[in-house]
């Protein structure tokens, strides 16, 4: 049984309305997946807002809202907690619902404008070749030693980093090597986790289309570091 209070350690809670000490299923941050007993965390993204999705999230069978403003009102039985930052919560609260298993392997990150995919890939292959157990997070897929998975982002959601750094640790996985974009680090996605090593490759002019200056992109790449 996992506590919501335990999955808040270490997230900056501004207010709280209602008990943290009630079980909750799993995180969710898609107001679709939710089902009964999980809790819902309202991301602010370009497109959508999800504290437009919170009463549906509920209405679902969320017992928790993770949040940075309050709804108009509050429904009898849910907890509500205004954090600071979403994004950041959501890291924090799934490395802790994954008992942060980026410290049970040595996570190293590679991040640049380009190269990272390769890069990735290749230490992977080296690692394999020295005989160790190893896995990959990147553009093109997942590893789990052997296994394979599809993925859809350079540096996924929290959810899925720590689902599968804890799929690697169940496997006896040593070494994983992870792409970090700078949308990934932008958005919160790494924070939480522990590097024991980093890689740049280059920076060029590229991604201007979501970071406003060239400055701002080359900064939030300095934050893995």
């Amino acid at each position: 049984m996992i506590i919501l209070k335990d999955i808040l350690y270490k997230v900056a809670i501004e207010s709280v309305n209602g008990s943290t000490n009630v079980a909750i299923g799993k995180i969710e941050f898609d107001s679709r997946k939710i089902e009964k007993n999980d809790v819902f965390v309202a991301i602010r993204g370009s497109i959508s807002d999800g504290h437009d999705y919170i009463q549906k999230a509920i209405e679902l069978g969320a017992v928790a809202i993770v949040c940075d403003s309050f709804p108009d009102k509050f429904e009898n039985g849910i907890t509500y907690a205004q954090v600071k930052d979403t994004n950041k919560a959501l890291a924090f609260m799934t490395a802790n619902y994954f008992e942060d298993p980026s410290t049970d392997l040595r996570l190293v990150g590679i991040t640049g404008t380009n190269g990272k995919t390769t890069i990735a890939s290749l230490l992977y292959q080296l690692f394999k070749k020295a005989g160790f157990k190893v896995g990959l997070l990147s553009t093109v897929k997942i590893l789990v030693d052997d296994k394979e998975y599809k993925t859809t982002h350079t540096t996924p959601d929290s959810i899925t980093i720590n689902h599968y750094l804890r799929e690697m640790v169940k496997g006896g996985v040593e070494y994983c090597f992870m792409e970090v974009s700078s949308h990934g680090i932008h958005q919160k996605r790494t924070e939480g986790l522990h590097f024991v090593g980093g890689v740049f490759t280059n920076l060029s002019h590229d991604h201007l289309d979501y970071h406003p200056t060239f400055a701002e992109y080359r900064d939030v790449k300095k934050i893995i570091f």
